[in-house]
């Protein structure tokens, strides 16, 4: 592989430029591997997982393309600049601008960092041929450089959080237009409104991420200090609803509010017609009215969902028409005890006749009926790229080892080729003749990972020889909770 010409080289690296554990041990291959890795890790090199306080390596980058006036009036500031020169111009591969980071590092070599900002982000403004990632979280009003409003055009993907004033979103607004990926941190308990400025402004928005960080104490319901800071934003977001392809929502807090009013995200939800990807993390939906016009949505270009909870019911109606659905991850099925039965056998009618391309599944634990059984087999035959099965909520009381023996005959017979990982609820149990008699069985196929809940019934020492058994022969990769 070190005698691959440079232009596949970089193909490569580009294909792994998100992981960086790889990238940077290719610095230490040869000199056309760290000549071809270079230009892709520092395209955006304040988004790697570095801890910035303890590396001083970005520090010493940054500073040396300081003039030597510069370092020399900064040096007799107690200032530390160092004198080293660079192998590469390594800011002229640059395409992102992180204030929150650049920040970090600017102050490690001196607690006087306000001197150094300006120059640092002048000749970062003037080497970036143009910026496409910028991050605003931090302290420093980039946009009062002359070469803002030009390097500053063609932004693709913007972070911020809504304590910034106003007027900065306001000039922001007037020159990207063309931001595709917003994320925005919420420590706000009123509207931002330059925030909504800023998505009515934008021209193809087609990621959107909402986070809220509100500072408040344990045991405060942050919903009643609340001025509404989403219904303004939220309203504007409709409007890029045939671009939107990535929707996130996520209440961040310990606690939701059971309380609060969510139409808003409700609102929002039932416009997202052309969605691939839905994170929403609050709780649970429970209007008639939004139920029932939720059942005459289509999302039909759906791909992941992952949502903390919902019912049953509300699922059906968002993946009936998700014949693209390749991942299915919920927290916590809600169940309304009277129709659960019947909402749980339509659940999985609705997967194998919509989502046969699935490769993530959960799952709510179904009765041990025998007309359930032949859905969840059917489901499994038609399912054929299902790669990891979960199964979510209780079942039936004094049933535990039933259902053991249930999910291990059943696995064993249908589970499909490529079925690695399995997910087991609370309360569920397996034997150890079950057990082994599964892993015996499981021989031949992928290492399998289980995750179970209660993990602690199976630390007893048969359990565990067991299981180091046949992780040893290759048929378990891991268990854990």
């Amino acid at each position: 592989m070190s005698k691959l010409n440079r232009d596949i080289l970089f193909l490569i690296f580009e294909e792994l430029q998100d992981n960086p554990k790889f990238l940077f041990s290719c610095l230490m291959v040869n000199r056309v591997w760290c000549e071809t890795v270079i230009p892709i890790l520092w395209r955006n090199p304040w988004r790697y997982s570095i801890d910035y306080y303890n590396k001083n390596s970005l520090y010493f980058i940054l500073t040396s393309y300081l003039s030597n006036d510069i370092k020399e009036l900064f040096t007799k500031k107690k200032i530390n600049i160092p004198g080293q020169s660079l192998a590469f111009d390594y800011l002229s591969f640059c395409r992102s601008i992180n204030i929150e980071i650049i920040d970090v590092i600017i102050s490690i070599g001196s607690l006087q960092r306000f001197f150094l900002q300006d120059e640092i982000y002048s000749f970062l403004m003037k080497k970036c041929p143009e910026i496409k990632c910028l991050n605003i979280c931090g302290t420093y009003d980039i946009l009062h450089l002359p070469e803002a409003k030009f390097r500053l055009e063609s932004l693709c993907e913007l972070t911020c959080h809504t304590l910034i004033n106003p007027k900065y979103f306001y000039r922001l607004a007037h020159i990207c237009q063309k931001i595709q990926r917003i994320i925005i941190i919420n420590k706000n308990f009123k509207v931002n409104p330059g925030t909504t400025k800023l998505i009515e402004f934008q021209k193809n928005l087609k990621y959107f991420e909402w986070v809220d960080e509100f500072e408040v104490e344990n045991d405060m319901y942050y919903w009643d200090m609340l001025e509404d800071p989403y219904t303004e934003i939220f309203n504007a977001l409709k409007k890029h609803v045939n671009t939107l392809n990535h929707f996130q929502f996520d209440n961040s807090l310990d606690n939701y509010h059971d309380d609060g009013d969510y139409t808003f995200l409700q609102d929002v939800l039932l416009e997202l017609h052309n969605i691939k990807v839905l994170k929403i993390s609050s709780p649970p939906f429970s209007n008639d009215d939004f139920n029932k016009k939720l059942e005459m949505v289509a999302y039909r270009n759906l791909e992941f969902i992952e949502i903390d909870f919902i019912y049953i019911y509300q699922v059906n109606y968002i993946i009936k028409n998700s014949l693209f659905l390749r991942e299915l991850r919920i927290n916590h099925f809600c169940v309304e005890k009277d129709s659960f039965n019947y909402d749980s056998l339509n659940f999985i009618r609705t997967i194998y006749e919509n989502c046969f391309l699935i490769e993530y599944l959960t799952i709510p634990m179904f009765p041990l009926l025998e007309n359930y059984f032949i859905e969840f087999e059917i489901l499994l035959k038609k399912c054929q790229n299902l790669r990891s099965l979960y199964f979510e909520k209780e079942h039936e009381k004094g049933k535990d080892l039933e259902y053991g023996d249930y999910l291990s005959n059943v696995l064993i017979k249908e589970a499909p080729t490529n079925l690695s990982k399995i997910g087991i609820p609370r309360g569920i149990r397996f034997s150890l003749e079950t057990l082994e008699a599964f892993f015996e069985k499981w021989k031949g196929r992928q290492a399998i990972s289980i995750h179970i809940v209660e993990y602690y019934i199976y630390q007893t020492d048969s359990y565990m020889k067991l299981v180091d058994k046949y992780k040893i022969e290759g048929v378990i990769k891991d268990i854990n909770i």
